[in-house]
């Protein structure tokens, strides 16, 4: 049976849980645009462009009514979510993390891929720093799980559809189902 989703999407949760792919893969079925929020929060040298003009990025990147954005960034949900129609959680085990981002830490500095605004991961940076990602995902994990369910309850919240997903599987399954809300011709936009 298809899961109709809205055309406003988050997908959110742990670092390395895949969001930008399934965001991508999302956006592609749904014929939806993509927002990939660390790409308009990191400047050059992994330095964070500053809050106005990332909060600015944001406001920017979503001017249509169609779209799905990947992340996490407390300081642009205010802009986010009360547009959005639909939020995604995937909320897979800590080890299931840990795994995604190593393979994938693994095949960025191997292949010295080039992430947003030139930046590319390095061997330090992500083994033997204190910014490492391996780091910050078991931190970041059990807050997840606590606040996420508290932000979904408030009433500002109350329009968006949750839509929590616990594992590979689950999602793959959600995935073959889901199909886009389909807008009456009498509401879609005129050209002129």
């Amino acid at each position: 049976m298809p899961f109709q989703i809205g055309q406003r999407i988050v997908v959110i949760g742990t670092t390395g849980s895949g969001k930008t792919t399934l965001a991508r893969q999302l956006a592609q079925k749904l014929e939806l645009t993509h927002v990939e929020i660390d790409s308009l929060h990191w400047g050059p040298d992994w330095i964070p462009v500053p809050d106005d003009a990332f909060r600015q990025r944001i406001r920017e990147a979503l001017p249509t009514e169609r779209w799905v954005i990947d992340g996490n960034y407390r300081k642009v949900r205010d802009i986010i979510w009360p547009r959005a129609e639909a939020v995604i959680w995937l909320d897979y085990p800590l080890v299931v993390v840990l795994w995604r981002l190593l393979c994938r830490a693994i095949r960025r500095t191997a292949r010295q891929e080039i992430l947003w605004s030139g930046n590319r991961e390095t061997w330090r940076k992500q083994f033997f720093s204190r910014e490492s990602l391996f780091l910050w995902a078991p931190q970041t994990h059990p807050r997840h799980r606590r606040e996420y369910p508290v932000f979904f309850a408030r009433p500002e919240h109350a329009h968006l559809q949750i839509v929590h997903l616990r594992s590979v599987q689950q999602t793959k399954k959600w995935m073959d189902r889901v199909t886009a809300v389909v807008i009456p011709a009498t509401n879609l936009p005129t050209k002129t």
